[in-house]
């Protein structure tokens, strides 16, 4: 097919890279412009721009696209059987969608109608959910609420990140993504409505969703610091400062029954928080304000800290 790609982060580039290798022309990469990113705010371009242009690939990098009217005439010059949308950051206009005739066809990294939005992934684990996937669908004016095409689930371990799924959504949708064009040429998918009763937000991630709410069960504590990786991760304060938690387990501690959440109890150089629901959680590793990461041991051995201090407060 003739193909359009719009797409910026890392998680759209494998799709990208597999539709070349079999062999659809892409005749127009659209991405999101440089932006200055880390510390240094050195203006980077977005990683599908890069890999596109390793492959010789025609790119352009608009600011806003409802209303373009010169990548509206590249586009309609092009005539593409579909525009494949990956994770690109933009909402796509009605006359982008009226376009191809294939669609404008979207790699969405949840089994919707569940998790539409932003971070589908980070709420998915946040969560506790067995199991995510992806899924592909046709464009509409809705956030996340076009026909579905295909779907592939993906199992979620309970020791797995967040930085651990996106890699193989990506890999899995990319393949998901090339067989839907297959099937679809093949007038072999029936596309389906969907379930409006089942629909769910997964909306962008604050600084504030990392915050630790030590009110909650330590399960919800965990898989919320699972989900929200690498950003906005865990964290709390001590003594008014801000608390990295870069590291934390569940756990169980003997005769810990009624403590106030939030509640330290150190233990040998193991440092030990309450939960809601008379639960526990270990602080296996953070990072105190302007310093480095490190072990519970190291940080109690540097920083006067008892059993009974409150955290969050």
């Amino acid at each position: 097919m003739k193909l359009v790609f719009c797409g910026t982060p890392a998680f759209a580039v494998p799709t990208l890279k597999l539709a070349l290798r079999a062999g659809h022309e892409v005749a127009l990469v659209v991405t999101q412009p440089d932006r200055p990113v880390g510390r240094g705010r050195q203006v980077t371009a977005p990683p599908v721009k890069t890999v596109a242009l390793e492959a010789g690939l025609r790119v352009t990098q608009p600011e806003k696209i409802k209303n373009n009217p010169e990548l509206r005439t590249e586009l309609e010059a092009i005539r593409p059987d579909a525009i494949l949308v990956v994770a690109y950051g933009r909402i796509i206009p009605k006359w982008m969608l009226d376009l191809p005739r294939f669609g404008n066809l979207n790699l969405h990294a949840s089994l919707l109608p569940k998790y539409r939005g932003a971070a589908p992934v980070q709420w998915a684990m946040a969560n506790g959910e067995h199991a995510t996937g992806v899924t592909t669908m046709r464009l509409d004016e809705g956030l996340d609420t076009g026909d579905i095409l295909m779907q592939r689930t993906l199992p979620l371990a309970p020791d797995m990140l967040a930085t651990d799924v996106f890699p193989l959504l990506a890999e899995t949708g990319a393949d998901l993504m090339m067989q839907t064009l297959v099937e679809l040429e093949a007038e072999q998918i029936a596309p389906r409505k969907q379930d409006e009763s089942q629909a769910s937000l997964a909306p962008l991630l604050t600084r504030e969703d990392g915050r630790i709410d030590f009110s909650r069960p330590a399960m919800t504590v965990y898989n919320r610091w699972r989900g929200f990786q690498p950003w906005p991760g865990a964290w709390t304060t001590l003594a008014g400062k801000k608390l990295t938690v870069h590291r934390l387990l569940p756990t169980e501690v003997r005769g810990g029954r009624g403590s106030e959440p939030g509640t330290l109890r150190l233990d040998e150089g193991t440092m030990f928080a309450a939960c809601g629901e008379d639960t526990w959680i270990e602080l296996v590793e953070v990072q105190p304000e302007g310093k480095r990461r490190m072990t519970a041991g190291e940080f109690l051995r540097g920083h006067a800290v008892a059993t009974g201090t409150r955290l969050g407060v």
